[in-house]
């Protein structure tokens, strides 16, 4: 195939080469989370409940893709945002195998404000105490909240 024609080919991000993600907690500074129920039109793990996320754009500060993130899916400007660590995510989607790079994140928004601005692609939003995370939960939600919490039960 010719370069011109290999450039024009639609990779997909996570599959035909390693996507880089933002995940954020959204809290409330009292100890909330905000999380959000998946879609039938998400790309995976629908039904499910999960934190915020996002792919970062080429060229993009990664601060700015969480932000504009929060924004798109909640409404919301994040108040505060925390980078907690990165994380390796391995998955199976319905026999295809995904590999992204997720740049884990706390961020401190007004609960007042948050809305569903995806609702294509969010069924429900709601906010939880950490030891009351509703089912059935994405695979990465417990794991990735454990890198994050500590960020924010200091607050």
């Amino acid at each position: 195939m010719a370069v011109t024609e290999n450039r024009k080919k639609d990779l997909r991000r996570g599959v035909d080469h390693i996507g880089v993600c933002c995940v954020f907690f959204c809290h409330d500074g009292k100890g909330r989370i905000l999380l959000h129920k998946r879609s039938e039109k998400c790309r995976d793990e629908q039904g499910r409940w999960d934190c915020g996320g996002g792919a970062v754009e080429f060229g993009e500060q990664i601060d700015a893709a969480v932000r504009r993130e929060v924004k798109e899916e909640f409404g919301v400007d994040a108040e505060e945002v925390i980078l907690a660590t990165t994380s390796n995510v391995l998955r199976d989607n319905h026999g295809t195998p995904t590999h992204w790079i997720a740049l884990v994140h706390a961020v401190r928004v007004n609960p007042d404000e948050v809305e569903n601005c995806d609702p294509e692609k969010i069924e429900e939003l709601g906010w939880f105490a950490p030891e009351s995370f509703p089912e059935p939960r994405h695979t990465c939600l417990d794991r990735h909240y454990a890198m994050v919490k500590h960020l924010i039960e200091q607050v």
